[in-house]
């Protein structure tokens, strides 16, 4: 039942991509253009650290999937992908290991294609400290994520239905790790205030998660049948307005959900992103065109993203966030309704290069 339903996530989250339309708020975040702020490429490095973490690139596979016999062989391609382009890569959920150990090869053959990569661990916010160790365990992870997903479990048919204990199970999870546990929504955002909870409750990091990408709700009321819960398609925070409400929130974020280009991942970095995660639009890649393809994108998008760094003057991507970014069109509302200030957000360079006096 479980690798069933992993199945018809990969499927029904293929056909999303091949309907999309293309837009989202990152098309609303544009760089002021500097035309003397380019810098030599030789100079530029893609490193990032974070939380104790450190990747030799900002850039990363996020959480798709495992479970089933045709989810491994996707993890496999994943796995490969990531080992020849040096990209961190973070599991799908693994409860259907915690219901079934029959299935761990569909998650471990991440580690063993990939066997001196980065690797994260994923699990559900329902998981013991027990549970937890294992899925770290089982794939040697180096950080271990914890998912948030009310809006996908409610409008799944088998979904949960109790969310209280959440809270107290992500503390407990985070007091007895041994590795960095990083929480992150399933595409429909974390807000401020969420970011800030996870901090007191002891998480290292939080993945934003926003809309933009697949669309979870839209997922499993697809898998309904008759009950029609259509009105919560396009639910959520977009991932550009969780960046904006998440400065200064006390821990390092990362931002996945809608990432279509390496333009995009630049304006995610330079609006305080410590890394940047891929999941629809790279599992299309696999699918049509294979580990190669697959393999040739992330490349791609690496060359791209430093050829951007150059030209915007960063030397790392933490020097994005002194560029100089607008803000228009609906997330420019959300962020009046929020209180963000956006003026010093479009003058960061004048701090940087203001003359001595």
């Amino acid at each position: 039942m479980i690798g069933r339903r992993k199945d018809d996530h990969v499927r029904l989250a293929l056909e999303q991509q091949r309907t999309n339309s293309g837009r989202n708020q990152f098309d609303e975040v544009s760089f002021v253009h500097h035309a003397l702020a380019g810098i030599d490429r030789a100079d530029v490095s893609l490193a990032t650290t974070f939380a104790g973490i450190s990747w030799q690139v900002p850039l990363y596979i996020n959480a798709m999937t495992g479970g089933s016999t045709k989810t491994g062989i996707i993890n496999r391609d994943l796995a490969i992908a990531a080992r020849e382009t040096g990209v961190p890569l973070a599991s799908g959920s693994m409860s259907a290991y915690f219901k079934d150990p029959d299935c761990a090869a569909t998650f471990s053959v991440l580690r063993t294609e990939n066997p001196d990569g980065f690797v994260l661990a994923n699990v559900n916010a329902n998981a013991t400290t027990e549970q937890a160790q294992r899925a770290v365990d089982l794939l040697r992870a180096d950080a271990l994520q914890i998912h948030v997903n009310t809006v996908q479990e409610t409008v799944m048919p088998e979904g949960d239905r109790s969310f209280s204990g959440w809270l107290g199970q992500i503390e407990k999870i985070a007091a007895a790790s041994d590795v960095p546990v990083i929480v992150k929504e399933v595409g429909f955002g974390l807000s401020r205030e969420t970011v800030l909870t996870l901090r007191n409750l002891g998480v290292r990091v939080a993945d934003l998660g926003g809309r933009g990408g697949t669309d979870f709700a839209r997922i499993e009321n697809d898998r309904r049948g008759p009950a029609d819960y259509a009105y919560l398609h396009g639910w959520g925070l977009s991932t550009a307005a969780c960046l904006l409400d998440a400065q200064d929130a006390g821990i390092p974020v990362l931002a996945s959900g809608g990432v279509r280009s390496p333009l995009d991942a630049a304006r995610a970095l330079a609006l305080g992103a410590s890394g940047v995660g891929v999941s629809g639009g790279f599992l299309r890649t696999l699918l049509d065109g294979g580990v190669e393809a697959l393999t040739a994108l992330i490349s791609a998008w690496l060359d791209q993203l430093t050829a951007l760094l150059t030209m915007l003057g960063a030397r790392t991507p933490a020097e994005l966030t002194r560029c100089d970014l607008t803000v228009h069109g609906d997330l420019r509302t959300f962020c009046i309704d929020r209180g963000i200030a956006l003026g010093p957000l479009a003058q960061r360079s004048r701090t940087v290069h203001a003359p001595a006096t």
